[in-house]
């Protein structure tokens, strides 16, 4: 049982390196996590394993994206792709201070079913006096199906048309040298990685009037479309009560006539590479691996998803052809 105090507590870890590890960390820094009880709690409650937790942030180095949100905030992600580490300021996390204690009684009352995003932990790192502070949330989107394109609607026409140049996807340059200034670390690793950026190419996100204008539709059967709009009117009244507005619904949608097609055409390109290979084993993980363990899951057939891991999927209705290919994944967020 949670007590008061709870989301008020913090725990925090000074970590002298001195030598060890010197190229890829730095010699000296503090990390501090806060409310660990009450994030851990919610983890539960999103039927996530905290080893599993762990395991997506520490055992290799995040994914780095380009893009910003519009207070400056960057994007990591776990390498597996299944969780999104997002650094945010201090006026952020006095705010999710201020609402946390509603916040997990609503995940609560509505057993972790719900469109919202889903916060498993906020940190603050700092290295030669220079603090980030971050919060970690479920990715909304699949960590295996691909998004071929994705949409922000807020349910209104004003001015809500992407730009040229937010459809413009960033060139495809060779990697940039860039001033290391994003560090992330782990509570019980807390020495585990010191992240490096990468390049990235980000899907352009359109908006509603051009969601509109490409004339999309979303078909499902009307059982999930009853248990959607469900969780969406919860949401939204739970919103409100914060007093929270600015808030919209992010639609991606996976293709999966086109994702079959790219992998055919990466099975041809893997099997000509077979032929000029040594006939030694293939370059990859080991069978043996512990990241195995991660992904031990049975196959699954194009456009499939696990409900329990991509828990915002929605797959489309099979009456509908055209619609047959996509598969939505669907959430609320307040920004």
């Amino acid at each position: 049982m949670l007590m008061p105090d709870d989301f008020k507590a913090y725990s925090k870890i000074k970590v002298d390196n001195h030598l060890f590890n010197k190229e890829n960390m730095p010699s000296h820094f503090k990390f501090k996590e806060y409310c660990p009880m009450v994030f851990r709690n919610l983890r539960e409650r999103f039927a996530i394993d905290d080893q599993d937790f762990q395991n997506s942030l520490m055992r290799s180095a995040p994914l780095t994206s380009d893009s910003q949100g519009r207070s400056g905030a960057r994007f990591h992600m776990s390498y597996d792709k299944r969780y999104v580490i997002k650094t945010i300021t201090s006026e952020d996390v006095a705010e999710m201070h201020n609402i946390l204690k509603k916040y997990h009684q609503f995940i609560v009352e509505c057993h972790g079913n719900t469109l919202l995003p889903q916060f498993l932990g906020m940190y603050r790192l700092t290295v030669d006096g220079d603090e980030t502070y971050m919060i970690v949330t479920r990715n909304v989107f699949s960590h295996r199906l691909s998004v071929y394109k994705k949409y922000d609607l807020k349910g209104s026409t004003v001015a809500r048309e992407a730009s040229d140049k937010e459809k413009l996807r960033p060139a495809d340059e060779g990697p940039k040298s860039r001033t290391m200034s994003q560090r992330l670390q782990t509570i019980k690793i807390a020495t585990r990685f010191y992240c490096s950026i990468r390049n990235a190419k980000e899907l352009p996100t359109y908006k509603d009037n051009d969601f509109i204008n490409d004339g999309q539709k979303i078909y499902i059967d009307e059982n999930n479309k009853k248990m959607f709009l469900e969780k969406l009117k919860k949401d939204v009244e739970f919103m409100a009560q914060l007093k929270l507005m600015d808030y919209s619904l992010l639609v991606g949608i996976h293709d999966v006539e086109k994702a079959e097609q790219e992998e055919m055409e990466c099975e041809e390109n893997d099997g000509e590479d077979d032929v000029e290979s040594d006939g030694t084993h293939p370059i990859g993980t080991p069978p043996d691996s512990p990241s195995n363990t991660l992904d031990s899951s049975k196959p699954m057939g194009p456009g499939e998803f696990d409900p329990t891991i991509d828990v915002y999927a929605i797959k489309s209705h099979d009456s509908k052809p055209c619609q047959l290919l996509r598969t939505n994944a669907i959430q609320t967020h307040n920004k």
